[in-house]
């Protein structure tokens, strides 16, 4: 797939309304680690109706969808993303904010950044997302794959998430959505449109001094000033992703233009010029070295989308 290439997918999903469609896109600058082809469609919707609209017609033509949030934990193949990308804008689905004498509720939608919890959040006086300060990417995505640190996840403040299917748009409670460390079920074909956090009033002057503390000790031991996708494993039971590649000796290997970093060895960052290829084949190796070493099966926390080429 080639940028700036309009296919006759793309044509026919730009005369749809209510959507902004850029055919042939290319997506390396949405995503956090900078690789990566270019979208067949790139789509925005502008209500949710559009969306709705949009999620029915690649039901029922059989059309892939990859959504796209804020491209943290995502790495986007050399050969570009058939079918439709979809990119919910920051501002399409309202915001509701109810905040009483002991705890706030804060809906916003899914398009927007993590940093918007935040700030509303310290605004009004709750606190208990502290753990998702500095975090990238959208609260969608955070939704999806029940983002979060050591000091907690995303569903530990989710009250209810609203998803929309080619069928409409409704509300799911937390209990509705099995989630598990790093990963949420959504409904078949499902797409979070808003969440709706539930937080408890509480001493903002600690919370701050927590995050700041927090987003201190991630500048020192993690590599945010280059382009990166975040953790590359999740961490298998009892021990750390880092350090069981550190132990095999790739802590700063190599290939191509993407390196597992100097910083911590769970990340991989691009030098600049980087292709998906080589950052596909760092994590391949790292997977084989530790597999080799101590018998751990690593398991990839970024979520690999469209076509890699050899």
């Amino acid at each position: 797939m080639e940028a700036g290439v309009v296919t006759p997918l793309a044509a026919r999903v730009a005369r749809l309304p209510g959507l902004d469609v850029k055919p042939g896109e290319p997506l390396a600058p949405l995503i956090s680690v900078r690789v990566g082809g270019p979208a067949e469609a790139l789509v925005r919707p502008r209500s949710a109706d559009a969306l709705v609209d949009l999620l029915r017609f690649a039901r029922d033509e059989g059309v892939p969808v990859t959504v796209l949030g804020g491209g943290a934990n995502t790495l986007v193949g050399d050969g570009g993303v058939p079918g439709i990308t979809l990119k919910l804008p920051a501002d399409v689905f309202p915001e509701a904010l109810d905040v009483g004498p002991a705890e706030g509720r804060v809906t916003l939608g899914a398009g927007a950044a993590i940093a918007r919890l935040v700030n509303v959040m310290r605004g009004q006086g709750l606190v208990g997302a502290e753990f998702l300060a500095g975090i990238p990417g959208t609260l969608g995505g955070a939704v999806t794959m029940n983002a979060g640190t050591k000091n907690g996840e995303c569903f530990r403040v989710v009250e209810a998430i609203e998803v929309a299917t080619a069928d409409g748009v409704g509300w799911w409670t937390k209990a509705q959505v099995p989630h598990t460390y790093r990963h949420a079920t959504l409904p078949p074909g499902g797409i979070v449109t808003r969440v709706r956090f539930v937080l408890p009033k509480g001493d903002v002057v600690a919370s701050k001094a927590a995050m700041d503390a927090d987003l201190g000790y991630r500048k020192r031991t993690q590599p945010l000033s280059q382009p990166n996708f975040g953790s590359v494993f999740t961490n298998p039971p009892g021990d750390h992703a880092g350090r069981l590649i550190e132990l095999v000796g790739l802590k700063g290997h190599t290939l191509g233009r993407a390196q597992v970093s100097t910083l911590h060895a769970n990340w991989i960052v691009n030098l600049g010029g980087a292709a998906a290829r080589d950052v596909r084949g760092l994590i391949t190796l790292m997977q084989q070295r530790v597999l080799e070493a101590s018998g751990v099966s690593m398991q990839p926390e970024v979520k690999f989308v469209g076509a890699f080429l050899p």
